[in-house]
């Protein structure tokens, strides 16, 4: 088999939830455990950071990981979904998976993938688990896909386990209120396990501290060394911030300071409570290189200076609202050369639309679009949602590619003016795709 003929076996033969969406999620472990069981197993060689949330979880992993490389450390990095090249979602301190390993897991292992019908994400687990296994990494940070309890990475056994933050988000299957969502997340939390929490609320904070005291691993406060389980958000890192103690970034964005922050705390505990040694050096060179670490993209990325052009994954009310803050900051900074913001948008039909819609600002032109996935919006609707919600906005547009959308927005949009992509992971990724034509 080629490369390209392994990815559309994947594609074909597997459900993905990027393509088809809630038809591909499985909930339950016992396909997984008998796909580990096939491959002998080697998630129980691997020691695992397991990151679970709603937002940040992408960014939070990338840090743990570029800081871990810093140090020296042989690092896998398991991610999902990837917005140009399949091979994004498995690195190897940095590098994707060569394209000949994805050829031969494929090849050793079809027989029995055709047998048990695993799913995308089920089959790209086991194929990142069983590559770090042979290339023997030090350490390995995984992402969750959906959720925590059911999904198919929580059969790992971690030295510590990480949740970002909860929002409202795939309420289909993890339910409708901040709680049920939460109990969800907290599901990754493991006896005598520590584990890191990024961001709570009142309601949440409840779920996850009943989640320590089942699991035994509550102790006495946030500073003794009896605790093992951490809130970030109380871990004094905005104070560091003020004295520029804190790290240096590459990530840029203002809701990017919590995803550091949860990083951090990450960091430090693993330093004190495992045999994992990292440096405060390593630290500093992974938050400041980890773009260039580990490949990471779409993180309001700048994609061009003149006009200033931005793209960003954030693609769920949670995360949108800190996209909407970000791009007031940005406007803001260029009010006073007279520049428009211009925003190119689109969106899949499973998410929180007219919530998003609702959050955006009508100081600004719009181009609705559609990524090239049977899960888009289509961009008509896209655009109708937003006119029954703003009705007295006439600068809006409607395209049918995410390709015509951009190049319009380029046309109309001067050098002083501000031009945001994003939306969807897909919107972004098909952006990124453009730059490599």
């Amino acid at each position: 088999m080629t490369y390209q003929e392994t990815i559309q076996y994947l594609y074909a033969s597997q459900p993905a939830f990027h393509i088809v969406g809630a038809a591909a999620y499985k909930p339950g472990l016992d396909n997984t455990y008998r796909l580990m069981a096939h491959l002998g197993n080697p998630h129980k060689q691997l020691r695992t950071i397991h990151i679970a949330g709603t937002n940040g979880k992408g960014s939070t992993s990338h840090l743990v990981a570029a800081s871990l490389q810093a140090q020296g450390y042989k690092v896998g990095l398991f991610t999902s979904p990837h917005l140009v090249d399949f091979r994004e979602r498995i690195r190897l301190s940095g590098e994707m998976i060569p394209e000949e390993m994805v050829i031969e897991f494929v090849e050793n292992n079809r027989a029995f993938l055709d047998e048990v019908h695993p799913s995308f994400f089920e089959t790209t687990m086991a194929l990142a688990f069983w590559y770090f296994a042979e290339q023997q990494v030090d350490i390995a940070v995984i992402e969750v896909g959906l959720g925590g309890r059911l999904d198919s990475t929580n059969i790992l056994t971690p030295i510590l386990s990480v949740i970002t933050n909860i929002g409202i988000d795939h309420t289909e299957f993890l339910g409708t209120t901040l709680t049920q969502i939460a109990h969800e997340k907290a599901g990754i939390i493991k006896s005598h396990i520590p584990c890191v929490i990024g961001e709570t609320h009142p309601e949440t904070q409840e779920v996850f501290l009943n989640r320590a005291r089942e699991c035994d691993i509550l102790g006495d406060g946030l500073e003794t060394t009896e605790c093992r389980i951490w809130f970030a958000d109380q871990c004094g890192f905005m104070r560091r911030r003020r004295l520029k103690e804190a790290p240096i970034c590459q990530l840029q964005g203002c809701y990017q300071e919590k995803n550091q922050q949860t990083a951090f705390v990450a960091l430090q505990v693993l330093h004190n409570h495992s045999n994992i040694k990292i440096s405060p050096e390593a630290i500093a060179t992974g938050f400041a290189q980890v773009c260039s670490l580990t490949g990471l993209r779409g993180r309001w990325e700048i994609l061009s200076k003149s006009p200033l052009t931005i793209c960003d994954t954030g693609h769920n009310s949670h995360g949108i609202r800190y996209v909407v803050e970000q791009l007031k900051t940005e406007n803001g900074k260029r009010e006073t050369e007279n520049g428009k913001l211009h925003i190119v948008f689109g969106m899949v039909a499973d998410k929180d639309i007219d919530v998003v819609l609702s959050m955006l600002s009508e100081e600004a032109v719009y181009y609705f679009t559609q990524p090239a996935t049977s899960r888009a919006l289509p961009a008509s609707q896209l655009l109708a949602q937003w006119q029954s919600l703003h009705p007295t906005h006439q600068a809006c547009h409607c395209f049918d590619s995410v390709a015509t959308a951009i190049t319009t927005a380029q046309k109309e949009a001067s050098n002083e003016d501000i031009i945001f992509i994003g939306g969807s992971n897909y919107v972004v990724g098909e952006a990124l795709s453009l730059q490599h034509l």
